[in-house]
């Protein structure tokens, strides 16, 4: 028989039980192709009165090696927590064929231009530009890929495409590997105020990483750059380790772009604890500062080490120190 004093132990626990399964206000996955729950990789932009969301999503089901498969979803909101699919990016080129993945955003000249990846193609992987007048229909660039790094501190491969103008040029921020594959880092190119971001504009700022996995929690892997200025500096949030070793977010800082410092030895966004919806990772970040001056980072999780994939967001403040979770 149960006395009072249980009932109230049971009555005592329920909260945190819930605590660990609850849902955060924004958790999005897409199910469109295959059924499962996949949506990876996000970067948001504002665009005609929209937020827009450019995510990797799976066409059909992976090649054992998970190598293959990948299409580029678009959705909409409008308040940056309730997303509605409206079309998707499919191979169309000779050289997007294995599939195509992990965009970069930005909004130029009344257009989205987009820096995407070729996926499935080993150390060949480069990336690819595209631009689109509504968000939806996009122009591929005749030149691509317009970029691959080259030098002996790499393997060729280029993925994880951010673009960003800072000091009157335009930056591009990748993630390669090591000869051997093994260790993922990242590199940066850079081009005139006034490119047009074709092949042939990009020119490698240095023939080494400007940050590779030295901590820990980064394991063999730092990947996923995203950027943002804020008290006269670039901050980079990045992805340390391999998915779901846990993949975890950190931050480093930079006055020129090509030197980095990390802000801390921990990571700023870590994967949750047993129970929660993003305990296998907290992974590939996507910065968004929205027209108040309001920054949000978006990032990928998952709790059964990467069978499905949610997206979601959390609010950033900033001091002089740098960015610090907001309290929901």
């Amino acid at each position: 028989m149960m006395t009072k004093f249980t009932w109230l132990i049971l009555f005592c626990c329920i909260p945190f039980c819930l605590l660990a399964q609850e849902k955060p206000k924004m958790y999005y996955t897409d199910t469109s192709s295959t059924g499962i729950k996949i949506a990876k990789d996000p970067v948001v932009v504002k665009f005609k009165g929209w937020y827009w969301m450019y995510y990797s999503k799976q066409a059909f089901q992976n090649t054992a090696d998970g190598m293959q498969g990948w299409n580029i979803g678009i959705a909409q909101s409008r308040d940056l927590y309730h997303w509605k699919k409206v079309a998707e990016i499919k191979p169309d080129a000779a050289y997007e064929q294995h599939g195509l993945c992990a965009p970069g955003a930005t909004v130029r000249g009344g257009k989205i231009h987009l820096f995407y990846q070729t996926y499935g193609n080993g150390p060949k992987d480069a990336i690819c530009h595209a631009w689109s007048a509504d968000g939806i229909n996009f122009t591929r660039d005749a030149t691509n890929p317009v970029f691959s790094p080259k030098g002996e501190w790499t393997n060729g491969r280029a993925i994880d495409a951010e673009v960003y103008h800072y000091n009157n040029q335009y930056f591009l921020f990748f993630a390669t590997r090591d000869k051997a594959g093994e260790i993922q880092k990242q590199g940066v190119a850079t081009a005139s105020n006034n490119t047009n971001f074709s092949r042939g504009e990009w020119k490698q700022a240095t023939d080494d990483a400007i940050l590779a996995p030295q901590l820990p929690w980064e394991g063999k892997c730092i990947e996923g750059a995203s950027i943002i200025k804020r008290n006269n500096k670039l901050y980079m949030f990045y992805a340390g380790s391999y998915n779901n070793m846990p993949q975890q977010i950190g931050v480093a800082e930079s006055a020129d772009g090509i030197h980095w410092r990390r802000v801390s030895d921990k990571p700023f966004l870590a994967n949750g604890k047993p129970g929660s919806w993003n305990y296998s990772e907290s992974g590939h970040p996507g910065i968004f500062e929205d027209d108040d001056g309001q920054t949000y980072l978006f990032f990928q999780g998952n709790n059964n080490h990467g069978k499905s994939w949610y997206l979601s967001n959390v609010k950033i403040g900033w001091n002089s120190e740098g960015p610090y979770l907001m309290p929901e």
